[in-house]
């Protein structure tokens, strides 16, 4: 989809701005019939392109963008374009990250040119930009709108460009990839390798410091917190890096490391060094880290509950001693057997 060209900017933007918004609550903006995943709180079982009909979030953002470009007037020309000159939520991230990354060697319409010509042609990456925006939206307290991931998020943006570098990493276009990589790195401080699979409705909370390796996989409705690391061990060049399960949590300041597993609906705590697979829905701390409980939800990642509070750890402390407890008494059992 083309943009809107300069010569009728003056034309539409009065339009724009006098047209009457709909209210977020009208049934226009039901997102939960659109994106099923995160109302419901489990996966969709049957992916269908958004994109064949109604695009609730592009609305969003450009209801957002112009009741912001309202209440702040100075602001107005660069959310005119940013967002309302576009004719698609991809154009705008396009314009968005290329403008954010873009150098001396490396200018912003080649960038631009870069991530359309991969994106528009790519309905899986179309649909994971809206999960993701939803996934900030609904779990980031400070993420007050899709507006906000859309334009501010560096942790949304560099998703979104390792989306793009992921794909033409796999067209051969290895060194264009590995050149975005780098560019993230220096602007956002995430490091991610452009073959590292990612699935969709990703929080990279805060984003600085993640570093993600090349093998490492991460499935849906995963969150990251700020300095978490998914490394390798040693100068092994085969499968070296963790692989994440659905809904997992992790923690601010983790670090994972080699070819292990972490399990559906994990929490690993602030702080841990993870050495060994982690079962599903287990909560893992310390260095090295064990399992030192389980969790009763099945996605931590959509609750992002992980605060050490009191009541959390006599939870977790009474779930230890039953273990404990019973696993002394089956011992007993089996000695007295003998």
């Amino acid at each position: 989809m083309a943009c809107l060209t300069r010569h009728n900017y003056h034309s539409r933007l009065p339009k724009m701005v006098s047209e009457k918004p709909f209210p977020l609550s009208s049934p226009s903006y039901r997102l939960d019939k659109v994106f099923p995943v995160y109302a419901m709180g489990l996966p969709d079982p049957v992916p269908q392109s958004i994109l064949d009909g109604s695009d609730p979030i592009w609305e969003a953002v450009k209801l957002e963008a112009k009741l912001e470009a309202e209440k702040e007037p100075v602001l107005s020309s660069f959310l005119y374009a940013s967002v309302l000159s576009h004719e698609c939520l991809e154009q705008v991230l396009a314009f968005v990250v290329a403008n954010r990354l873009q150098s001396p060697t490396l200018l912003a319409t080649q960038l631009m040119d870069i991530m359309s010509n991969v994106i528009m042609h790519d309905k899986g990456i179309q649909r994971s930009i809206r999960l993701d925006a939803q996934a900030f939206k609904e779990r980031d307290p400070a993420c007050l709108s899709y507006c906000t991931a859309i334009l501010y998020m560096k942790g949304f943006h560099a998703l979104q460009v390792h989306r793009v570098a992921h794909v033409l990493w796999h067209q051969g276009r290895t060194i264009l990839a590995q050149a975005l990589q780098s560019r993230v790195s220096e602007v956002f401080a995430i490091d991610i390798h452009p073959a590292a699979k990612i699935g969709e409705g990703i929080l990279l909370d805060h984003g600085t410091g993640v570093v993600i390796g090349e093998t490492a996989v991460i499935g849906n409705r995963v969150s990251l917190m700020q300095g978490v690391t998914l490394g390798g061990t040693g100068k092994d060049t085969s499968d070296r890096h963790p692989k994440i399960g659905e809904g997992a949590l992790i923690g601010a300041g983790s670090t994972i490391l080699g070819n292990i597993k972490v399990g559906e609906g994990v929490m690993i705590a602030a702080g841990s060094l993870v050495l060994k697979d982690a079962p599903p829905s287990s909560i893992v701390a310390g260095i090295p880290a064990k399992v030192i409980g389980g969790l009763r939800e099945h996605d931590p990642a959509l609750t992002m509950k992980h605060d050490a509070t009191k009541p959390f750890f006599t939870d977790v402390t009474v779930n230890i001693i039953d273990e404990k407890s019973s696993g002394a008494k089956n011992q007993e059992k089996k000695e007295a057997h003998i």
